[in-house]
């Protein structure tokens, strides 16, 4: 029954989402010619490297360059004006945000994966919790038959090696960690009040622990250490699955373990739609609800909307006004490629509003 009720709750989401029709949002039209350069995000730039594709076949004058940097560099260079566009997975803080006049649109919905390799245990889906991952990341739990560990997988207990747990964490300023720490620093008081969360965090000196740059450099780090954990943009999944990775399924706010799934992501978002402010700065993690998926996101575009040159702002308004549309950026045929979830109408209505303001 449990399992029904989630497939339900997916389609109705979608359905909502799909039930957008062309006077909710619409295209505007590019100049006949320019250069928009769109760096950050390793977990959008899946998705933005179909829909550059996509687009430039009807614009084909409009070039368009892709740059998977990680979300810290997408905002700084969105905020120093080399980049039209900086794709974050996290949105501007308030300390960011003073003294500058950046948009943060929410594109897309996005969510992260708990990966693990550890042989024998790779086809399960292990039980993990937020602070079972900040005691991993701190270092207070090493081995994988921890007591922690065996106590909320008592069906894997006598499987669970005892072998030092490898923690592979983003060595690139990354929206991936933003939400990461998050969900560790709602979960977990002890590490709210350190490291806490950022796009960039001190992570604690645990001895096996490793760094690996973007979402591409933690999955081929995790397939080749036996016994390592990472985090992983959900947008990475076939790779993942190719490398023949493990993913957990994480507890919730409601303390039910779920795993990430289009119905799990859809509850999350559900519960956290109404609550989204004009500016559309909000976490998503740790949403509220039995059937949520615990690590979910916003996939932001961070824009200056003061545009000095005409034909860049022109193709940059028409091009996003593009991406949240039910029948173009936002329609099933390139959302799913990365698994990814549409805008539910009075979001897509929200990042029209941001669009609109770029000048």
């Amino acid at each position: 029954m449990r399992k029904l009720a989630l497939v339900a709750l997916a389609l109705a989401f979608t359905a909502g989402c799909a039930s957008q029709t062309k006077t909710t949002a619409t295209a505007t039209t590019p100049a006949a010619s320019g250069r928009l350069l769109e760096t950050g995000s390793t977990l959008l730039y899946p998705l933005m490297n179909l829909w550059v594709a996509s687009y430039q076949k009807r614009h084909a004058g409009v070039q368009i360059t892709t740059q998977g940097t990680g979300s810290g560099t997408g905002i700084s260079q969105a905020i120093a004006g080399v980049a039209q566009i900086g794709a974050s997975d996290a949105y501007m803080s308030d300390a960011q945000m003073k003294g500058t006049p950046m948009l943060n649109i929410p594109l897309a919905i996005s969510a992260q994966q708990i990966n693990y390799n550890v042989p024998g245990l790779n086809g399960v889906h292990l039980h993990l919790s937020g602070p079972v991952l900040a005691g991993i990341y701190s270092g207070k739990i090493l081995t994988w038959n921890d007591p922690a560990i065996a106590g909320i997988n008592p069906q894997y207990a006598s499987k669970l090696p005892h072998h030092t747990i490898v923690p592979i964490h983003r060595s690139d300023g990354s929206g991936d960690t933003f939400i990461f720490s998050q969900y560790l620093s709602y979960s977990t008081p002890s590490w709210a009040k350190g490291p806490g969360m950022g796009t960039t965090i001190s992570w604690p000196a645990v001895p096996s622990g490793v760094g690996a740059n973007g979402n591409p450099g933690m999955v081929e780090t995790c397939k080749n250490t036996p016994y390592s954990i990472a985090y992983v943009g959900v947008s990475f999944l076939n790779q993942t699955q190719a490398a023949h990775l493990g993913y957990a399924a994480l507890r919730n706010r409601a303390g039910a373990f779920v795993l990430p799934a289009h119905a799990t992501i859809a509850a999350a978002a559900q519960a956290m739609v109404n609550k989204t402010p004009k500016d559309e700065r909000i976490s998503l993690v740790f949403a509220p609800g039995e059937q949520s998926y615990p690590i979910i996101n916003y996939e932001y575009a961070i824009v200056n909307p003061h545009q000095a040159d005409a034909a860049a702002r022109a193709n940059l308004v028409a091009f996003l006004s593009w991406d949240i549309l039910p029948d173009g950026g936002n329609s099933a045929r390139f959302l799913d490629e990365v698994h990814f979830l549409p805008l539910p109408p009075s979001i897509m209505k929200l990042s029209k509003e941001q669009i609109a303001q770029i000048q």
